[in-house]
């Protein structure tokens, strides 16, 4: 289903037990309905009911982020001999892409289909040379799609015409209760990371890779979330990005072998389990620890600290300025393409 008050629109995506709605600004996911373990559907994700409000939207409630998910340190980097400047909208840093960043822009729709075994929609947006600081002309392709076994697949696609880094995520929040219960300190998460990469000064990478065992971020086997977040309290809990095991090679950029399972969440309120999986190299794990409430969103009651988990899939934080870690520099003649899926199942 479309509409559109002027240019921005609303999609629905049904398949099966799932549907998804979307709206084009900022390829924003504004709700996700899926059933408990007695069929009641409910929506998993933090989101507005109205698409008007993604043009504010200030925690990226489901949106699309880029050129650059998280963090730029100093919203700079050298490249080619000088220094490319970024605007600067976090402490100095450029976080999410900056002022006006992918999560902002109202996207084309180019295609909205529907067949025997998916359902999905395609958007692009071209992104200036300058914009936002950032070298080149990068025309983006955003497609999500939602199978019939309940998988909401989501494809990443862009090409330059001059040198520029790119690092495209999705924000979505989720808690798998529906908002049920108001935070997520029982969801029980497995990510398969054996390191992560340790945070300096203003939550910016040092460039070393850290091992999680006999640490709070050890979520190689099913633990319940509050007992990582309570421990977690400099950074009110979880938000560091972890390295899935045999992802830091030296260049991570590209699809490769395909997508492999990375995480695994539950929420023994409702039995309903989220699986991830993913070609990145990474994660950013973030609960919500800095969300001061009330957030009026699109549920009965509002959001609060630690109401919902973001896993933003992507290459490494700061990669520009750091040359230990693989390359997100995309060039002209190359394409970046990438895959992250989310499946939604019973247990």
């Amino acid at each position: 289903m479309l509409t559109a008050p002027k240019d921005v629109c609303l999609i629905t995506l049904a398949n099966g037990p799932i549907t998804v709605d979307i709206t084009n600004i900022g390829c924003s996911i504004m709700a996700i309905h899926a059933p408990d373990r007695h069929g009641v559907r409910q929506n998993i994700v933090a989101g507005y009911s109205d698409p008007l409000e993604y043009r504010r939207n200030p925690f990226y409630f489901g949106s699309v982020i880029g050129r650059y998910v998280n963090r730029i340190g100093g919203a700079c980097f050298p490249f080619g001999g000088r220094i490319i400047r970024l605007s600067a909208n976090e402490n100095g840093n450029q976080l999410h892409g900056g002022f006006e960043g992918f999560n902002k822009k109202v996207w084309r729709v180019s295609d909205h289909y529907h067949k025997q075994s998916e359902t999905g929609v395609l958007f692009d947006y071209t992104s200036p040379d300058g914009e936002e600081g950032y070298p080149g002309n990068l025309q983006v392709q955003i497609r999500y799609t939602l199978t019939r076994n309940s998988e909401l697949q989501l494809h990443y696609r862009a090409v330059t015409d001059k040198p520029t880094p790119v690092n495209l995520s999705n924000h979505s929040y989720f808690n798998l209760s529906g908002f049920a219960v108001p935070h997520i300190n029982d969801h029980v998460m497995t990510i398969r990371a054996g390191v992560y990469a340790e945070k300096g000064q203003r939550n910016l990478p040092t460039g070393r890779l850290l091992p999680v065992q006999g640490t709070a971020l050890d979520l190689r086997s099913p633990r319940r979330m509050g007992e990582g977040i309570d421990k977690l309290t400099a950074d009110r809990g979880f938000d560091h990005h972890y390295v899935f095991d045999g992802g830091s090679a030296p260049d991570g950029r590209d699809v490769r072998d395909g997508c492999k399972p990375v995480a695994e969440v539950y929420d023994p309120s409702s039995g309903r389990l989220l699986r991830m999986s993913t070609d990145r190299p990474g994660v950013q794990l973030y609960t919500a620890g800095w969300w001061a409430g009330p957030i009026r969103g699109a549920h009965a009651a509002p959001y609060g600290r630690h109401g919902a988990f973001a896993l933003e899939t992507q290459a490494f934080p700061d990669s520009p300025n750091r040359p230990e870690f693989p390359n997100t520099i995309l060039r002209p003649g190359e394409v970046y393409e990438t895959k992250t899926i989310f499946r939604f199942t019973i247990k």
